[in-house]
């Protein structure tokens, strides 16, 4: 995948009400490895990863590239999110949507329900829009995943197309680009 192209990198840390988006620190280690270890939430991206396989394989400091976000409530990472480029030769792709922004966001399970998601990617997609005016995003989410199904439609993705990949059925949604005014 290519990066998201001409954005500064990292920007500085968003606040929100009751979060932080900022740049990937050695101090999340142990949060991403316990993030990517959950049965529960490996349950809609093809599954968790051993925990003694990522202790081995993720570096000190992960995540630190362009588009990843790790949120931050109280000092403790509880998530991520990344923007990437949609992959070109992606199964399932509407073409007019391959290379466009696409928005990821995992949670430890012990923030979900508490309006976090919706709260985190809404400042991210606000930097998004700032930095990148103009330009969609889109996402992909299990159809059984009903709660990202509902965040996608609070943070305003619209249904583009259904898809079997990775065994399960997939809903592709965009957001179009929003015009700020002020």
């Amino acid at each position: 995948m290519t990066g998201l192209g001409p954005v500064t990198w990292p920007p500085a840390p968003i606040k929100t009400e009751r979060l932080v988006l900022r740049e990937s620190e050695a101090r999340d280690r142990p949060r991403l490895i316990e993030l990517f270890a959950s049965a529960e939430v490996g349950t809609y991206i093809g599954g968790s990863r051993p925990r003694d396989e990522l202790e081995r394989e993720v570096p000190e400091v992960s995540g630190r590239r362009t588009g990843f976000f790790v949120i931050e409530l109280d000092g403790a990472m509880i998530g991520v999110i990344t923007f990437d480029r949609r992959d070109a030769e992606r199964l399932g792709r509407v073409r007019s949507h391959a290379g466009v922004a696409e928005l990821g966001y995992l949670f430890l399970p012990e923030a979900w329900g508490r309006g976090y998601g919706t709260e985190a990617c809404t400042a991210a997609l606000d930097w998004f829009t700032d930095a990148l005016p103009g330009e969609p995003v889109v996402l992909t989410t299990q159809t059984a995943n009903v709660s990202s199904l509902r965040l996608a439609a609070k943070l305003g993705f619209t249904e583009v197309e259904r898809f079997e990949e990775y065994g399960a059925e997939q809903w592709f949604g965009v957001r179009s680009p929003v015009t700020r005014s002020g």
